[in-house]
This record gives structure tokens, sequence and C-alpha cells, in this order.
């Protein structure tokens, strides 16, 4: 494994995180922002701790979750001039914490639509930042922005991802430790489903969309099948090719460098696992033009994709995040409406089979949010700075809090081309 892209280690960078550690001015917004905190965090039943002391113990094991504000006049600040996005950025900076953040993260999710009063909620679209166009998804965007999540370092990932290397949601039964062990055998029922919903065996051609670090195409092919497996990141392809050469796979196993758009080919199968995340809405269209294109007549495709219910995606499909400024740049998770709605449009697939599994997603990033702790100190010394760690904390924090409260949830998709 390799580091490529690391991230200087000490205090908050005004160089590399210039709006982390600029703190925004204006004492009117501020004060409004103070006083919609001050009575929103109690109503959702949060209580709030403030000091530069960490909350006492009976506070801390309560019932209600503890937002810690440590600097409060900063996390107002960030609040009132980038909303949500400043929330994660003074989380960034240290400016607040919890003793149990993705309790309180959920707990603020079950209770999004309740944290603007009524009478302002109208309006809420007119503070919110629009996505600027360096966020769409061309063919050099979408290798821009793949590259900027997964190819930080193979070295990265494999702290906190099982022996599997599978960064996607894991599927468990009641009888699974939920441990390291279990993750990884929980990741191998996952892609052995997506495989099976796939109909992958023996002489099978499968096209996978979306490389990760090669487990789904090494157990794709030691069912007999062949392998071609596109991705736009360098540092997945390089590890992926590693992988299938150790296990003496490489007659049956290609990865390359490609776009979907420009992939070519009639397959018996093909399978993404949590790609359609970052095609984004304007391209949807084309995916799955492209999954039509790929699968021969009568073929299937199975698809692992992140969803939310549809009255929030096309509520939320325009707005610039947290997350799409630090994490995942161009995305949108999809709904399953969305997603009827594009088959029929331009295709002639039809889903036969779903399975929702959104729990599991959640105990999925926990065990992540646990390894990555633990590995602090190994994180620090591939030379990612405490910045970095608190930004990755948060964001696994953020989407486990999402899974717990049913905000979003993931599901198993299988398709069916037409003969």
């Amino acid at each position: 494994m390799t580091t490529t892209n690391p991230h200087a280690p000490g205090a908050v960078d005004p160089h590399r995180w210039p709006d982390v550690a600029r703190v925004p001015s204006g004492r009117l917004r501020t004060a409004v922002a103070r006083l919609l905190a001050a009575r929103a965090v109690p109503a959702v039943g949060i209580r709030l701790h403030t000091g530069p002391d960490a909350p006492p113990a009976e506070l801390a094991e309560g019932d209600a979750p503890v937002l810690w504000l440590r600097d409060p006049d900063a996390f107002h600040a960030r609040l009132a001039h980038d909303g949500l996005i400043g929330f994660g950025e003074s989380y960034m900076a240290g400016e607040w914490d919890s003793p149990d953040p993705v309790a309180m993260l959920t707990r603020f999710a079950e209770h999004y639509e309740e944290l603007v009063p009524k009478p302002l909620q109208p309006f809420r679209h007119l503070t919110l930042p629009r996505r600027p166009a360096s966020d769409r998804n061309t063919r050099d965007g979408a290798r821009r922005h793949i590259s900027h999540h997964y190819d930080l370092s193979n070295d990265l990932f494999g702290l906190f991802l099982d022996r599997t290397m599978t960064y996607s949601s894991a599927l468990f039964t009641d009888d699974d430790p939920r441990d390291a062990y279990g993750l990884a055998r929980a990741q191998e029922r996952k892609v052995d489903r997506l495989l099976d919903a796939a109909r992958v065996g023996d002489g099978t051609r499968l096209l996978e969309i979306g490389t990760g670090w090669g487990e789904l195409a090494v157990r794709a092919a030691r069912r007999g099948a062949q392998v071609t497996s596109i991705t736009l990141s360098a540092e997945q392809r390089d590890l992926a090719r590693e992988r299938v050469a150790a296990e003496g796979l490489s007659d049956r196993v290609t990865v390359d460098l490609c776009d979907y758009r420009d992939a070519t080919g009639s397959y018996d199968s093909v399978v993404s696992c949590e790609m359609i995340e970052a095609v984004g809405e304007r391209y949807w269209p084309d995916y799955f033009a492209a999954l039509d294109r790929l699968v021969r007549p009568g073929g299937r495709v199975a698809l692992q994709s992140i969803t939310m219910e549809h009255q929030l995606m096309r509520a939320s499909r325009g707005s610039y995040t947290w997350m799409h400024k630090y994490v995942f740049p161009g995305g949108l998770i999809p709904s399953v409406t969305a997603i009827r709605e594009q088959l029929a449009a331009g295709t002639g697939l039809r889903i036969t089979d779903r399975l929702a599994f959104g729990h599991d997603y959640a105990e999925t990033l926990r065990l992540w949010r646990d390894s990555f702790t633990e590995a602090a100190e190994r994180v620090r010394s591939l030379g990612f700075d405490d910045t970095f760690r608190r930004m990755w904390t948060f964001y696994l924090a953020y989407c486990e809090a999402g899974f717990r409260s049913g905000i979003i949830d993931v599901e198993q998709i299988t398709m069916e081309r037409a003969a």
C-alpha cells in the first residue's frame, strides 16, 4: 500500500483548512443563531453544556445526548454564517464535542424539521449555499472528485476497514460477532448476495462499475466469471491489481481506469456497489443508459445504493453541504422512486428484487469509526493532521446517525433487461 496525498500534521492549518482556521464575523447573525440554537437544541431533547471542561459524569451518562460547546461564540458564528457546513467545520476546529456524538446527531436527524421555527422554514432555501459549477461530474470532474476521497491513501483506509478492504455496507446476521472478524464475514455475505442477484457463475462475463479495492472482482473470479472492473481511482486500481495477482486470478480479472460513460462491450451481468451516489443527478440518464447498453438482453444488473425518501431527495438536490465540501464532492443520494423513473424513461431494465438493510450500515459505520479512533496515532504517523482526524470522525458519526435515524437507507436492487 502507498500514501500519495498526505495531510501535514499539526494544528488547524490556515493554508490547508482556511475555512476551519477562520471564524466568520457578523454580530447580528451570530446573535440570531444563538437564540435559535438555545430554543432548538433543548426542544429536541439535547442538553447543552458550555465551557472548557468536559460535561460532568451525571450529565454525560444521562438519557438525553449532550452538546458540549467548548467555544460557544465561534460555534454560533459558524452556524450563522454557513449553517450545517459551519456546524461541521466547528467540530473540525474543536469548538464543540459530545460524549456520544452519534446519539446527539441521531437526535438532530430525527427532529431535523423542528430545528428551524415554522414561520422561518419557507426561507431556509435563501440561506443555504448552492452547489458550485465545479461540483458537476463531467469526465474531468468525476475523476477529480473520486481522487479527492479514494486516492487519499490506501494505508489510511487499511487502518479502519476489515481484511476484505470493502468500503460499503456489510450484511449482518444475528450470529455475526460485532468485531473485525464478524464485519469481514458480513462483507463477504454482502458481496456474495450481489453476485447471486446478478447470477454470476462459471463463465459469466461480468462488468463491475466501481472497483473498490478488488474484493468483489476476486470473489466473482473464484466462481469462474470473466471480470472487467473499472474505476476512476488510481490507488484502488493498483491495489486491486495486486490482490488479483496474489490470488492467481490475473487471467480472469482486468482492472482499468475508465469512466462508466466510456465502457464498451456486452456483458451477462453488471454489478455496481455504492457507486451511483457519486454520479450526480445531472448524469443519472447517462449512468442508467450505460447499464442498459452494457448488459445483454436477458442479463442482470445488481446495484447496491444508499437511498433516501423521494421528497427529501427533491428538497435537498440542489443544496451544497458539509459532505460535498469535505468528503464526497459532486454526489447525490438517489431515491428508489428516482431510480424507477430513470429506468422507465430511457432503458429496458426493470426492478425484480430489493433488499433494504440500513441498520446494518449503521453497525458497519460504528465498527469503522471504532477502528479509526483506535488507530489515531497511526493516522497521524501517515501525515494526516488532527483537523483531518476530526473531519473523518465527524463524517463517520454523521453517516451512522443518518442510518440510525432512518433519514437514509441502503438497498440491493436487482434489475433485468428485457430479452
